[in-house]
């Protein structure tokens, strides 16, 4: 009879004993990446940050003419923290020898700015460049790799260190893949290996020239998170009718940023690219 009490009560605490096991072990977990932890609360500070092929500030419209004041109206109206630029001119023929495009539009935008050539141009240079609302503390610009054997045009990249308000360090980088897979692929794995070797928080954007689900944009979600993903995610080009998209903003780790918005400026005169404009929210 004491047997059958003292059986009875195990069973009846057995499921209690179990459940508190359970809950103990789940509090031990690290939570999942880009999520916060119970009663973690995200307080740093929000980035906007702009992607923008600006096409040599030359409206498709106007084969012959260089508009810079209409690129940097663009970024005025959205007043992003950071841009990333592509297919920016400095000093060519084409747009005008005296014409530094990325210091053009710093000045015009109130920014800080960094080049970086990816060929030269027209007497002058052509490539990417980044564009901040925060000082640079430091730059960082490479060459991209292309395959042996295979023509293509040189490509590069484009980075800054910049120093938050806060006192938090940001990397943020502009690039502009080729035309040819077998080369994005070597660059895309390039950008990776070069970015993920501190445990600074990185942004890299800029025209990737392909698709999701592309060898290269894997190559990139295998350490980068983009800021939008799915189904529903806006197209950048043709810019009167975008249906594909090959601009983008990637960021990493997603445990020290969140995505708050994302969207394309439905802005079809100043280039030949709709621009990217996303919302970071960082840790505190």
């Amino acid at each position: 009879m004491i047997f059958r009490r003292q059986l009875l009560k195990y069973i009846v605490y057995l499921p209690i004993l179990v459940v508190t096991l359970l809950v103990s072990a789940k509090n031990d977990v690290e939570p999942i990446e880009g999520q916060s932890a119970p009663g973690q609360e995200w307080k740093g500070p929000e980035l906007k940050v702009m992607a923008y092929n600006i096409h040599h500030c030359n409206p498709p419209s106007q084969p012959d003419l260089i508009d810079v004041e209409a690129i940097a109206k663009v970024i005025q109206n959205e007043s992003p923290d950071l841009v990333a630029l592509q297919e920016v001119d400095v000093h060519t023929r084409r747009s005008g020898e005296d014409l530094h495009q990325a210091k053009a539009l710093a000045e015009l935008t109130d920014m800080h700015y960094y080049f970086r050539k990816a060929i030269d141009y027209e007497g002058g240079e052509y490539g990417i460049a980044v564009l901040s609302r925060f000082p640079i503390e430091d730059t960082l610009g490479f060459a991209l790799p292309m395959a042996p054997g295979l023509n293509a045009e040189p490509r590069a990249v484009a980075a800054v260190k910049v120093k938050l308000p806060d006192g938090q360090m940001l990397i943020v980088a502009s690039t502009h893949l080729d035309l040819a897979t077998q080369h994005r692929s070597l660059q895309a794995q390039k950008i990776v290996e070069s970015f993920t070797k501190d445990n600074y928080p990185v942004i890299v954007a800029g025209d990737f020239n392909d698709v999701v689900g592309s060898e290269p944009i894997e190559i990139m979600d295998q350490a980068f998170r983009r800021t939008c993903v799915g189904d529903n995610c806006p197209g950048t080009i043709p810019v009167t009718t975008p249906n594909r998209i090959i601009d983008y903003v990637f960021y990493r780790p997603s445990s020290a940023m969140r995505v708050t918005e994302h969207r394309v400026v439905a802005e079809t005169y100043a280039s030949d690219h709709r621009p990217v404009v996303a919302v970071l929210q960082l840790k505190d």
